[in-house]
């Protein structure tokens, strides 16, 4: 696949281009490695100089990179035995939300997320990570399941929100979203959240209301996306980026405001620059998160996590 370059990466991606045409005459006449060693290290600086210094609308352009692992690569990368696990056994199986059985570093556990796709046809079959109620309603079975088997669950999150369509609101999108989250709160089994993307409104917290929240450095969270709240705010979509800035949508923020609970670091230039090292991370933060609740009772589980939704917002 191609490597797609953001806006504020051109420069980054003159000198990659460079690099290439210079490798290409390498490969024929020889005599440029030197050249092409020297525009490498000049590139990678200039990643590192650049993914250091972002602001909140550069970070919600990352968020939302096509070549940004999703929830399908994560349980490639990071879970063994996966069996997916359909539908909601009312009215049919939402394909923007996946969940099933799978093991984690051995141990079993429920895994669920939004599935984005990656091409046109995936995109299209997983509605671009935008959830139906049936979505939110196989949800709800899998949470069920878990606490029934007592099994812990990781759920990961990247949408751009719930689906508006006259069919999701017709089958009571609202009220499946809020029994989703009414069941996030109720688990008495450990459940972590990880934002691995977008976090966009109800479509996110209908399963991200967990006992831990952790954040991509590079990921957003917002109650309205940044175009949504500019279009309300300004009747202007297009001033997204004031609205970005003023939002405090990115993981410092958030883990200020105790929305978030932990950010675990990118590599340099995103996850999608490396994705095998951006997995790694994520996989050992899920382990520590997750010994965390050893010997910890379904009832302190519980206590835990009403204490820490409470202090959302506390003086």
């Amino acid at each position: 696949m191609a490597t797609h370059y953001l806006d504020f990466e051109k420069p980054i991606a003159d000198l990659e281009a460079k690099i290439d045409e210079l490798s290409a005459l390498s490969e024929t006449s020889g005599g440029f490695d030197h050249e092409i060693a020297g525009l490498r290290k000049k590139a990678e600086q200039l990643r590192k100089k650049t993914y250091a210094g972002l602001d909140p609308w550069m970070k919600t352009q990352v968020a939302r990179h096509p070549q940004r692992p999703h929830f399908i690569d994560y349980v490639q990368g990071l879970f063994t035995d996966w069996t997916e696990l359909h539908g909601d056994r009312q009215f049919g199986d939402d394909q923007a939300i996946l969940g099933g059985l799978a093991r984690f570093r051995g141990r079993p556990v429920v895994i669920m997320g939004h599935e984005k796709g990656h091409d046109t046809e995936t995109r299209l079959a997983h509605n671009f990570g935008m959830a139906r109620p049936e979505g939110y309603r196989k949800a709800v079975r899998l949470m069920d399941m878990a606490e029934q088997f007592g099994l812990p669950v990781l759920s990961f999150i990247d949408t751009a929100g719930a689906y508006p369509g006259l069919g999701a609101e017709e089958r009571g999108q609202a009220e499946a979203i809020a029994r989703s989250t009414e069941r996030c709160l109720t688990l008495g089994v450990p459940s972590i959240a990880t934002i691995t993307g977008e976090g966009g409104s109800g479509g996110a917290i209908a399963i991200a209301a967990a006992s831990r929240v952790l954040m991509l450095e590079h990921s957003i969270y917002s109650v309205i996306s940044p175009e949504g709240a500019a279009g309300i705010l300004w009747r202007d979509g297009a001033r997204a980026r004031d609205a970005a800035m003023a939002m405090k949508i990115t993981g410092p923020d958030l883990v200020a405001l105790k929305i978030v609970d932990r950010l675990i670091e990118e590599p340099t230039g995103g996850a999608h620059a490396d994705r095998d090292g951006a997995l790694a991370r994520v996989g050992d933060v899920l382990a520590e998160e997750l010994q965390s609740f050893d010997g910890l009772s379904p009832q302190q589980i519980k206590t835990r996590r009403a204490e820490r939704f409470y202090a959302i917002g506390a003086l």
